[in-house]
């Protein structure tokens, strides 16, 4: 069961490489959009010296990865290096299918939201695609007091200016447009399957609302000890996380039983635990 979840890990790897790569080559290349990254710089080079995109990202990488497995060791490297030959991969088999070359920013907007996908579901699996991600890993075994995130931030935003300097600031523009609608669809995939809501429910009926919750919804409750500062009564809170789509039925259950209950609601990034995400 364990090697068919991992060989599922890795279809769905190289799966969100190709989706990058139809962005890459279909989307960014034929307007010139330099988005940061390995694949930033084969667009440039591309442009420069004719030489194919599968074959800059191939070349670019693979002194990365050297340099990675020495240091850091195969299991460091083993998922981001499938991700990041497929993502070569695709650039060499992904037929040219240029289409929105007239419309600049209808463009960075869907190759945001296309390359996005793809970088959320191989960042899901706990893989990148090598390039500037895994160069600012291991310049941060030198600069310590800088995270990863703020590496890449740098070395990204170098590409962009490389692109900017030679296809005009114009398109470095329409660049961001396409770097901030990726970010927003990783982030949605990564945080999306995970994002739960808490309810903390402050009622004289917590008993018949805990019972309901737990036999209904199938959710635990705690009942947490509290006290009203204006009038010193002692007051039970409830506790309870549910999925995003359940808490319009704790809605439901809590002014069943009390219409004039306090509901508090708020967003959870994540939740480990029986019934939702296993350790």
């Amino acid at each position: 069961m364990k090697k068919q979840s991992v060989f599922i890990d890795y279809g769905l790897i190289i799966f969100g490489a190709f989706v990058m790569g139809f962005a890459i080559k279909n989307l960014y290349d034929p307007i010139n959009l330099v988005t940061g990254g390995v694949t930033g710089i084969a667009i440039v080079v591309k442009s420069v010296a004719d030489i194919p995109l599968w074959l800059t990202n191939t070349l670019c990488n693979i002194p990365l990865f050297l340099a990675a497995w020495k240091l850091k060791g195969w299991l460091f490297i083993k998922r981001t290096l499938i991700a990041t030959a497929s993502l070569s991969l695709s650039l060499l088999v992904i037929p040219d299918m240029p289409f929105l070359t007239d419309d600049l920013f209808l463009t960075s907007l869907f190759g945001g939201i296309v390359s996005g996908a793809g970088t959320g579901l191989i960042f899901l699996f706990q893989a990148t695609t090598g390039g500037t991600d895994m160069l600012a890993a291991l310049i941060q075994r030198k600069l310590k007091h800088y995270s990863i995130a703020q590496i890449m931030q740098v070395l990204d935003g170098m590409v962009v200016i490389l692109g900017a300097m030679v296809f005009g600031i114009r398109y470095a523009l329409y660049a961001l447009i396409a770097i901030y609608a990726t970010a927003q669809v990783s982030d949605g995939i990564l945080e999306g399957l995970k994002f739960s809501k808490q309810a903390y429910v402050i009622s004289d009926k917590y008993k018949e609302i805990a019972s309901a919750v737990m036999s209904r919804m199938d959710r635990g409750v705690t009942a947490l000890d509290g006290e009203g500062m204006y009038s010193g009564q002692q007051k039970k809170v409830l506790f309870c996380v549910v999925s995003k789509k359940e808490i319009v039925t704790l809605r439901e259950i809590v002014a069943e039983f009390d219409r004039k209950a306090f509901v508090i609601v708020t967003d959870v990034r994540e939740v480990f635990g029986e019934g939702f995400i296993e350790y």
